[in-house]
C-alpha cells in the first residue's frame, strides 16, 4: 500500500497479531482509533480517541502523513474531508483509521493492494 513503509509494516506486524482476525470496529478500537463520545443525558459532548496500542497509533500517524501525499485513495479521502471543513487532526485520524481498516481487510481476504476507483 503506498505510504506504508518498512518501519510501519514491522510495527504493525509485531504489535498487532490480531490483524485480519477482527472486524473493522474491533481493530480500530484495539488500536485506539475508534471515536469515544462524552455524552451525558441530553448534552452531546466531544468525540475523541484514546487508549489502545500507542506504538501502532504512532506508526499509523506517520503513515497517514505520507499516504496523504503518495496514495491517491487516501489523498482523495483527505481532500474530501478537508473540503467538508473538518479540522486537520480529525482528517489525519480518519486517514489513520482508513489505512488500518484497509490493511485489516487485505490480511483477512489475503489480497494485495488495488487502488480503488473512488475512496
Amino acid at each position: 500500500m503506498p505510504g506504508i513503509g518498512d518501519v510501519t509494516s514491522a510495527t504493525i506486524i509485531a504489535e498487532l497479531p490480531e490483524l485480519g482476525d477482527l472486524n473493522r470496529r474491533e481493530i480500530a478500537s484495539l488500536v485506539g482509533l475508534a471515536p469515544f463520545n462524552r455524552d451525558s443525558g441530553q448534552m452531546r459532548g466531544k468525540r475523541s480517541i484514546f487508549g489502545g496500542r500507542g506504538s501502532v497509533r504512532s506508526a499509523l500517524y506517520m503513515a497517514a502523513l505520507s499516504a496523504r501525499r503518495y496514495n491517491p485513495a487516501i489523498a482523495a479521502f483527505s481532500k474530501r474531508l478537508t473540503e467538508q471543513g473538518k479540522p486537520p487532526k480529525v482528517v489525519i485520524t480518519a486517514c489513520m483509521r482508513k489505512i488500518l481498516i484497509t490493511l485489516n481487510t487485505m490480511v483477512k481476504t489475503n489480497s494485495t493492494w488495488e487502488n480503488p476507483q473512488n475512496a
